[in-house]
């Protein structure tokens, strides 16, 4: 495929609920445009864009895929990215590397909650949008209706550039309301035809909607407008855009992807109203002093792209698939990435899983790489004489977490690799290893989503585990001040041991060690491993066996023997004295708190606090926008281990929430000894 310059370049991710049918509308733009001459299937599990194992075995989407197309000298790259909730890591990268997107709507079901989050992430980021009401071929379709739906739950700004013709089966093409033509299914390809009699009152109608809606966007044509005069298509067009991309104007087109009606209408408008790489403003990054800079989309500025997806492949290994923001980039440059430099060895234009060689990559256009060691999704490469780095994408963080049991013992070489390859491809998915409890655990958006990736586990990596529920990790402090005797003898003759000593122990900030030791009772020498000892107490409090932490321990009297006394003997009296003087420092246990971020329609709002009340939560803001509930709380680890699920429950899958430690606060009285029967670890 040839370089492209920027301005005729388009780079559009296709979203929507899952079972919209983008996967099939990918399918068709391919076919439209030529790229394959024959359209796969969902179904056939031959698509371009789902042709890992997993995608066709669920017969959906799971990772991003790219694929490019040629038009009317311009460069598509569509990029279809998974609807389900699963895997909002995918779009979340997207949308940092594209200016245009379609939202997919099934015209028999309407607006989903996918359909609002989509949009929602869209408006945020102010990304050009085009909506696309796919299936209007199914029956009891009302597509006025179903505008209405659209214009209620998002935006009044949402316009209708197409119209359709034609009911249910009987449904073979539309009206473009800008230009006034009508498309029709000719039972191979759509073509010109007549507008029906009995529709051109109501295209006339939104016509001019969309002529007062030109005449908005320049005070000339608003003058034109109320003299009465027709505007040219020319005028049409570039107003049309100018709105479109200042995203005051939301077209929206019809058809059905499976027959092809309504794709080539689609094409046609990504050229004349979705922006070019030419026409974003430019990119904000910060240099390697951390001043701010900016990159033009233009050939001319230095080198510089952004990661915005990682593939692991059984075969080509790890691909880095990235948005050239500006400069050049060609096969053997070297490129600065994370701490240091490396070469570019191979260049490919990526179409579903089919990896081309490719010379050089220009500004605003997409590739992959490979052979790029530490380089994942949100990272920058730049040039190394003009090191940048964008800022990264936001990912959601995991909110269940699952321990994971091997099945296997041999496998224990084999989890840790394969679970570091997983994370490559979804960043939402965390690894951590608790050695205060042994587990091994997995975090993820939601429980299906852990379930899918123990599935990847066994399916591609042959490991076999079985989950269990996630330890909460507390802590153990004290609230009163008391002192203990630590006296640790053993003489029998010979070389024994002898370490006495008196301590004081205090509510602290932070673990520390100090001595009031007057009058040489206990040697100097003898001071570090007292210290030890106490730091070897607080690993596991008497309580349950959970660290201590906020204790401060002060040696202040004691007693040695200058045969006997050594190191080990004084360790083991600083021991001896923290057991001690605890039961009577009125011990308590503490538990880790959470601030989470919990987002929600507003309708819920109402449910959730409730909920969240049950949870001992404390609300610390509400703020609301766009329709959306933005509830910051502080709440107690252990009662969100399931909170994903009820929260989905709760909000009909609309709601999510953000998660992050803040610190441990003493476990309420009454929840006390529930705490450490259920945790005490027994001495061996």
């Amino acid at each position: 495929m040839a370089n492209f310059d920027a301005k005729n370049i388009r780079n559009v991710v296709i979203l929507g609920h899952q079972s919209t049918g983008k996967t099939t509308l990918v399918e068709s733009l391919a076919f439209i445009a030529g790229l394959i001459p024959q359209k796969g299937e969902v179904e056939k599990k031959n698509t371009i864009s789902d042709y890992t194992v997993d995608e066709q075995k669920r017969g959906g989407s799971i990772q991003t895929a790219v694929v490019p197309l040629t038009y009317k000298n311009h460069k598509i790259n569509l990029i279809d990215v998974p609807g389900n909730d699963d895997f909002i890591s995918e779009y979340i990268g997207v949308l940092g590397a594209v200016k245009g997107a379609v939202l997919v709507i099934d015209a028999s079901i309407g607006v989903q909650v996918g359909t609002v989050k989509h949009w929602n992430q869209l408006r945020k980021r102010g990304i050009p949008t085009f909506i696309y009401i796919n299936k209007v071929d199914k029956e009891n379709v009302k597509f006025d209706d179903l505008l209405d739906e659209i214009r209620g739950k998002l935006g009044k700004n949402a316009i209708p550039f197409c119209y359709p013709l034609g009911h249910g089966e009987g449904f073979d093409g539309f009206a473009n309301v800008v230009d006034l033509k009508a498309r029709k299914l000719n039972g191979k390809k759509c073509e010109d035809a007549p507008i029906h009699d009995d529709k051109k009152e109501k295209i006339f109608e939104l016509h001019n909607m969309i002529a007062e809606e030109v005449a908005k966007a320049d005070d000339a044509l608003l003058e034109k407008f109320f003299n009465g005069e027709e505007f040219t298509v020319q005028e049409v067009h570039e107003s049309l855009r100018k709105l479109v991309l200042a995203g005051e104007l939301v077209p929206v087109l019809v058809g059905c992807a499976t027959k092809n009606i309504g794709v080539e209408t689609m094409l046609d408008m990504f050229i004349d109203y979705l922006p070019s790489p030419a026409d974003l403003k430019p990119y904000e990054a910060k240099d390697e002093n951390g001043n701010e800079v900016t990159r033009q989309t233009n050939d001319s500025e230095p080198f510089s792209a952004y990661v915005f997806k990682t593939v692991v492949d059984p075969y080509s290994g790890t691909i880095n698939i990235i948005k050239v923001n500006s400069g050049v980039l060609k096969a053997g440059d070297e490129v600065y990435v994370g701490n240091g430099t490396q070469r570019v060895s191979m260049l490919y234009q990526m179409t579903g899983k089919k990896l081309d060689a490719i010379q050089e990559v220009h500004a605003g256009d997409i590739a992959a790489v490979t052979r790029l060691e530490g380089v994942a999704s949100g990272m920058t490469l730049s040039s190394p004489k003009a090191i940048i780095n964008y800022k990264p994408a936001h990912y959601p963080t995991a909110v269940i977490f699952k321990a994971l049991i091997l099945n296997n013992k041999n496998d224990e070489s084999k989890i840790g690799p394969a679970l570091a390859k997983i994370q490559a491809e979804d960043p939402a998915v965390e690894v951590k290893r608790n050695n205060e409890t042994k587990q091994l655990l997995l975090g993820g958006v939601s429980d299906s989503h852990i379930n899918f990736i123990l599935g990847k586990l066994k399916d591609t990596y042959k490991i076999d585990v079985t989950t269990a529920p996630m330890k909460v990790v507390y802590r153990e402090s004290i609230k009163k001040t008391a002192e203990g005797d630590g006296r640790y003898v053993k003489q029998s003759g010979g070389s024994g041991f002898y370490g006495v000593v008196k301590m004081r122990f205090e509510p602290s900030e932070e673990n520390v060690f100090a001595e009031e030791v007057f009058g040489g009772a206990v040697p100097k020498n003898y001071f570090p491993a007292v210290e030890k000892g106490f730091f070897e107490a607080l690993n596991s409090g008497p309580l349950a066996g959970f660290p201590v932490i906020g204790v401060k321990g002060v040696l202040v009297d004691g007693k040695y023997h200058p045969v006997d006394s050594n190191e080990q003997a004084f360790k083991m009296a600083g021991i001896l004295a923290f057991k001690d003087a605890y039961p009577k420092c009125n011990p308590i246990i503490l538990e880790p708190i959470m601030r989470i971020h919990v987002i929600v329609p507003t309708e819920y709002t109402g449910d959730i606090m409730s909920d969240l009340n049950t949870r001992r939560a404390r609300i610390q803001n509400m703020e609301e926008k766009d329709g959306l509930q933005d509830i910051e709380a502080l709440i107690p680890e252990a009662e969100i281990v399931d909170y994903v699920t009820q929260l989905k429950s709760l909000t009909q899958a609309s709601g999510y929430f953000n998660r992050e430690f803040i610190n441990y606060e003493e476990v309420p009285a009454f929840l006390k000894d529930k705490v450490i029967a259920e945790n005490k670890i027994t001495e061996n």
